[in-house]
């Protein structure tokens, strides 16, 4: 009897003891698991951090090569020009007769004395007839040869001008038998290699009619045995009225390309950034890099290459590494980030890592490690909501107010406006054949086509007035103190920033848009309702549009 009731009391003083031990089993399971929460969240950050700094880095590099972009289709465009209306002046008469009198000879070269223009250099017409892809057509040579004069006369002007140009060389190769280069001199010898080069090189020859339809930028990354080196060539077609006339190309050396992205890169950057063409070739690298080969073997790079063709941005795990991509708007390649474990561990996301190991491991410092998982919680929960609150408030896509948000901020100044007696525009536009384009070219064509647009009405608005996409492709502007004139001459000049740009839309597309406008003021009947005005506003769009489109409607 007296040892049952020792037992008895021994178990229930054992029993405490034990649901300590279940709390303490509780909270240690409890802990685990939001430590390894934690890891899982902080992973995930850390890639997000990974793609956000790819991320910058590729949009200045695509924003530097854009300049580069924009300057050879400008020399496309100015030269489509002046074949429309070719010079008639005595310096273009003149080089015309020296044409005439040196087009036998087996090298020549013009505008050797005009120091105003790039010389241009040619061959033979023997040498045009022995190749199907060359043709001096006697017709249009006159006005091709005035049309390279003006496009010297502007390569002249822009050579060594902003320092932003990252190309080597700009020149044009015609073929009618000559060429024009900014780096070919007066009286450089040996004329006839360099345009033999030039018109058997692959940027020439593929932009033949049968090979090369959409017309647009086509990027090559090759050996240049003329400058014992790789280069990556950009290079467009110049055709008028249906006739090819020759290529327009610049040179962009792979150590300008290097520069360029260690120049970009932050010192305390984690991880190795390598730019890569189509064919996953190596073209450049923030740091000294190994051929692709060694980077990733055959099966990584048949998976890398996979992945690329579904997304044009994300990110794979391999072995220990993750790589994480995106793709360039101005260049046919990726820009590829290659970051390893450890590499991972030498930084924050190490550190972090470490810590929380410790304080799992020291089982009697789990307050602190509960104090360190909630804290992280609380952090981020509020960066949750602030990031839900800016979803709330704003479109996605364009990043200007929703629709709701925007007729909220609306009604706010309106009110504003009335009690001030100042009188407030509204400007209601919306783009011109938006349907088109989706069906043309694709829902993410439409989609870049709203983000520049929505990018550029952003820079053009001033402090204090207000927009959003209230639609589909349709847009509203709230202008505070501003008359119907005034908000009349920004509709125009919105509309007028929106029709001069071409965008590219694909690798080897580009397009323009334009935008039909109504524009209402509260002046105009001295009513400050703004719903009424809005309407009033779509009305006079609608008027713009049965007008004709591309067009601003204030009355």
């Amino acid at each position: 009897m007296r040892a049952a009731m020792i037992t008895r009391r021994e178990f229930w003083g054992q029993r405490p003891i034990r649901v300590v031990n279940i709390c303490f089993l509780v909270v240690f399971i409890c802990s685990v698991l939001l430590t390894w929460r934690e890891l899982v969240v902080l992973e995930q950050a850390y890639v997000a951090s990974q793609r956000n700094s790819l991320d910058n880095v590729a949009t200045g590099f695509d924003r530097h090569l854009q300049y580069s972009v924009d300057k050879l289709l400008f020399y496309r465009n100015a030269m489509r020009f002046a074949l429309e209306e070719p010079l008639e002046t005595d310096v273009a008469r003149q080089m015309l007769r020296d044409f005439a009198q040196q087009r036998r000879e087996s090298s020549w070269q013009l505008l050797q004395n005009n120091t105003r223009s790039m010389p241009i250099n040619g061959v033979s017409d023997d040498f045009v007839s022995q190749s199907p892809l060359l043709n001096r057509d006697e017709s249009r040579l006159p006005g091709e040869l005035s049309a390279a004069l003006e496009f010297g006369y502007l390569m002249h002007l822009s050579a060594g001008g902003e320092g932003r140009d990252m190309q080597q060389s700009t020149w044009y190769t015609s073929r009618a038998g000559f060429f024009i280069a900014s780096d070919i001199t007066r009286g450089t010898p040996s004329l006839l290699p360099h345009y033999y080069h030039q018109v058997t090189r692959p940027w020439f020859n593929e932009h033949a009619g049968e090979y090369h339809r959409a017309r647009g930028v086509s990027w090559f990354h090759l050996y240049d045995p003329a400058r014992h080196t790789r280069t990556v060539t950009a290079s467009v077609a110049l055709d008028y009225q249906h006739y090819w006339y020759g290529v327009l190309a610049m040179d962009f050396p792979l150590q300008t390309l290097d520069r360029y992205l260690q120049r970009v890169i932050d010192e305390d950057e984690q991880g190795d950034i390598y730019l890569f063409d189509s064919r996953l070739q190596i073209v450049a690298a923030a740091q000294d890099s190994p051929p692709a080969e060694r980077l990733f073997d055959p099966v990584q790079q048949a998976q890398l290459a996979h992945a690329l063709e579904q997304e044009d941005e994300g990110g794979l795990r391999m072995d220990t590494r993750y790589i994480s991509w995106v793709k360039l708007s101005n260049f046919d390649g990726v820009l590829i980030k290659v970051h390893t474990v450890e590499q991972g561990m030498q930084g924050e996301f190490g550190n972090i890592t470490v810590a929380l190991i410790l304080f799992w491991t020291l089982f009697t410092a789990m307050l602190l490690v509960s104090w360190l998982v909630i804290r992280r919680m609380v952090n981020n929960m509020t960066r949750l909501q602030s990031t839900l609150t800016w979803q709330a408030w704003h479109d996605p896509l364009t990043r200007l107010y929703n629709r709701g948000a925007f007729f909220e901020r609306a009604w706010m100044l309106a009110r504003e406006c009335e009690q001030q007696h100042k009188p407030y525009s509204v400007i209601q536009f919306d783009l011109d054949h938006f349907k088109s384009i989706n069906d043309r070219y694709g829902h993410q064509a439409g989609d870049k086509v709203l983000s520049h647009a929505a990018t550029m009405l952003a820079t053009l608005l001033r402090d204090g007035d207000i927009a959003g996409r209230v639609g589909g492709e349709e847009f509203c502007v709230l202008l505070p103190d501003t008359s119907l004139d005034e908000a009349a001459n920004i509709a125009e000049r919105i509309r007028a920033r929106l029709n001069a740009r071409e965008i590219l839309v694909k690798r080897h597309g580009s397009l323009r848009f334009s935008a039909s406008f109504g524009v209402s003021c509260s002046a105009e009947a001295n009513n400050y309702n703004f719903e009424q005005l809005q309407a009033s506003a779509d009305a006079r769009l609608y008027q713009a549009k049965q007008r004709g489109r591309n067009q601003v409607y204030a009355r």
